[in-house]
């Protein structure tokens, strides 16, 4: 294996308040990494307020400004608008795409920056359909086809924008967590999760301290052997939603899981398609019940011969999940 270039750098996160931002945030400055964080709302650890500055990645000047100050020589753009709630058409999601477009200027402009890490997603693509290419897009959502939309402006800019890499985190769970998958974990903690019908689901899922470990690996990586690829981010292997869904509910003591006929669970999504277009929030919705009946495994072999082994299991990131929510934390 080449030898991976592990010694500090200026690092410069967008959207380190989020969920996966939270962990970045503080792995990268426990490995001895000088990190900022870009984002408009407060870090969610309240340990990261040094490094928070609070800056729209729509406010091109603002932007600018703070990469020219701080010079950071590795960016990763996690910044986005990450929702299902299509009203507003591509517009609602400018963070997205111009968002990125504004991100690309500004590398550009700072001349410091020697890799940039711009995080997509798999729903650049419909649950199920295995892309023949990078550039093969199937998305069935706004938020997919704005991410695919920040994908090719990222290659559009390839000739000025210097080394880049694309990361396609899949369903990523752990500790700082939101919807969906705290929702999954606390459905099973009292008792009403329903597994759809007898047949086995298996998804590529991802810890978020795993997923981590595979963003660091990769920016330790020589710029020659990453550049210009794209990565999904995820566990390996695909794991089976109903085995990882007892390993939960054993963890916690909850009641035993029950299997409801798909059939059902569509007619309860239905039912929360319209709770949710009226301002509610629903456990299920049509779009989560085919994601929970639909197989969602992918090649991970070109992540998985860059990064190897993962540091976590996944029952140990149940348990340190279980641990996190169990504090209170978040």
């Amino acid at each position: 294996m080449t030898q991976l270039d592990n010694r500090p750098r200026r690092i410069l996160v967008t959207g380190g308040s989020g969920f996966i931002g939270t962990n970045a945030i503080e792995a990268l400055r426990r490995h001895g990494h000088t990190v900022i964080n870009i984002d408009v709302a407060p870090p969610k650890d309240p340990t990261h307020a040094s490094c928070w500055r609070q800056v729209d990645i729509l406010d091109l000047p603002a932007l600018r400004q703070e990469l020219l100050s701080f010079q950071p020589e590795i960016v990763l753009h996690l910044a986005a608008r990450a929702s299902l709630d299509g009203r507003g058409g591509l517009a609602a999601f400018a963070a997205n795409i111009d968002g990125v477009a504004n991100m690309i200027q500004a590398i550009i402009a700072v001349g410091s920056v020697e890799h940039s890490f711009f995080t997509s997603t798999r729903l650049v693509n419909d649950l199920g359909y295995a892309p023949k290419h990078d550039r093969d897009y199937q998305a069935s959502t706004m938020y997919g086809l704005s991410k695919a939309r920040g994908e090719e402006l990222v290659r559009d800019a390839s000739h000025a924008l210097g080394t880049w890499t694309i990361l396609r985190p899949t369903g990523i769970w752990g500790p700082w967590f939101g919807v969906p998958y705290r929702d999954f974990f606390k459905t099973i903690e009292r008792g009403l999760y329903l597994h759809p019908g007898r047949r086995t689901v298996r998804k590529a899922y991802g810890y978020v301290e795993n997923t981590v470990y595979e963003i660091e690996t990769l920016m330790a990586q020589p710029a020659a052997d990453v550049h210009g690829q794209t990565y999904l981010l995820t566990d390996y292997p695909a794991v089976s939603v109903r085995e990882w869904a007892e390993l939960i509910r054993e963890k916690l003591g909850a009641r035993r899981i029950r299997s409801v006929p798909i059939p059902a669970l569509r007619a309860a999504g239905a039912i929360g398609d319209v709770v949710e277009r009226i301002g509610g929030h629903a456990l299920l919705t049509s779009f989560r019940v085919n994601n929970m009946a639909t197989d969602m495994v992918y090649d991970t072999s070109p992540l998985e011969a860059m990064v190897g082994r993962l540091p976590f299991s996944l029952e140990e990131g149940v348990d340190r999940t279980i641990a996190w929510l169990k504090a209170g934390a978040g």
